[in-house]
């Protein structure tokens, strides 16, 4: 079952389109100890520095977050996640961008979105019973993630009768418990939470059946990007698994994901630009040709 061809979600006063061609969500860590890029950009000007390079690159929206999904660190305070995502979001959405905010708490939802965050992103599955109400008093978006493991906590040994099976009862009953606080369902998205308290090979077979998810209704957000199963597959370490993670929106896009959560946006771009044509959802320019030097130049029309 794949979804309809185009889906709506409305985030405050935003209208997002969601078609065939998924839109890049960039990845912007306001942490010290990311497990990507460890905390490479270092306080407000550099993360708003990087900010401009994901909008540049082709980013659609952009998902500020505080708290690093590391487990073996504890959490920050909700006023030190509050301090590290604000300004942040602030400075962000006056450029007229997009802004999410990836937290599992309802203090600073609320205070991202008072800063112009129009989407919150939850990793925890609703942990916060609190998180929901904020979203629908504030006309927020929601995405709703699967995950049986508590914030910033690791599940050992997870099992699953099947793990599909388990991701739409979860999700369901999240979705249902999101809308009884008020939450529009077109202000509704689901992440199936790849890697988060699942096994690699959980996590594989997931995403092989990502399309029934669609017997949901929502549209589906995906967080691919050089994740542990990744790495699990090619005994590669974050900054390697670029390509595996290609290889994993290829076939979520395939499968009907309607937003990519991403580290890379210009790649993830490519990839989309060169799928698109190669699909018939986009036309090749006409008129260029591949000079010497491998540069793409405009044709002389012949006299």
């Amino acid at each position: 079952m794949l979804p309809p061809p185009s889906q709506v979600i409305r985030a405050r006063d935003r209208r997002l389109e969601l078609g065939p061609r998924p839109l890049v969500m960039g990845i912007l860590n306001a942490t010290p100890d990311s497990f990507y890029d460890g905390g490479r950009h270092r306080g407000v000007e550099a993360r708003f520095a990087r900010a401009r390079e994901l909008l540049d690159e082709g980013a659609d929206l952009i998902d500020v977050g505080g708290q690093s999904a590391v487990t073996n660190r504890p959490a920050v305070s909700v006023e030190g996640e509050i301090d590290r995502v604000v300004p942040l979001v602030e400075r962000i959405a006056s450029l007229g961008a997009v802004v999410s905010v990836d937290t599992y708490r309802a203090e600073v939802a609320e205070a991202a979105i008072g800063a112009g965050a129009v989407i919150v992103n939850d990793p925890s599955g609703l942990s916060d019973p609190d998180l929901a109400a904020v979203c629908a008093r504030e006309r927020a978006a929601l995405v709703v993630t699967h995950t049986r493991a508590r914030p910033k906590q690791k599940l050992r040994d997870p099992r699953y009768a099947d793990i599909v099976e388990d991701v739409k009862r979860f999700l369901h009953g999240r979705l249902s418990q999101a809308q009884s606080q008020g939450v529009e369902s077109d202000r509704l998205l689901i992440c199936p939470g790849p890697d988060l308290g699942k096994e690699p090979a959980q996590t594989v077979e997931l995403l092989r059946r990502l399309e029934e998810l669609h017997e949901l209704g929502q549209p589906i957000l995906l967080s691919v990007s050089r994740k542990d199963f990744v790495g699990a597959l090619l005994g590669r370490p974050p900054k390697e698994r670029l390509a595996g993670t290609l290889a994993a929106m290829a076939n979520g896009v395939a499968r009907g994901a309607r937003v990519l959560r991403v580290h890379d946006v210009a790649e993830t771009r490519d990839f989309l630009t060169v799928s698109a044509a190669l699909n018939g959802e986009l036309q090749p320019p006409s008129g260029l040709r591949l000079t010497d030097d491998l540069r793409w130049e405009q044709a002389q029309e012949a006299v």
